[in-house]
């Protein structure tokens, strides 16, 4: 009880062909199928797609891997404190509705 046995396939299926027609349901399955099929080619071609980024990525780095590193010439010690441009800045002007 409770679970479907072949005969309730069987039936359920003629009763699908009866109500769609041969003709309408195998053109059903066809679109089905051609939409599965072009599933299966995207993600083929996205595929394709990854394993090219990937082969140029990894000839780029054996490029970059083989090249030595440049040499940043060493004349005088780099200068890393922050510059202010305005060395005292004036004091914002004074609101209307403050209290002087």
């Amino acid at each position: 009880m409770g679970s479907f046995s072949i005969w309730h396939i069987l039936l359920f299926a003629i009763v699908l062909l009866l109500v769609f027609g041969g003709n309408r349901f195998s053109s059903m399955m066809s679109d089905v199928a051609k939409g599965l099929k072009s599933f299966k080619q995207g993600m083929a071609d996205e595929d394709d797609e990854k394993q090219r980024r990937y082969e140029e990525q990894r000839r780029y780095d054996e490029q970059h891997r083989a090249e030595p590193p440049r040499q940043i010439p060493r004349d005088e010690p780099i200068d890393v404190t922050p510059r202010r441009e305005d060395p005292v800045a004036p004091p914002p002007p004074a609101r209307d509705d403050e209290p002087r």
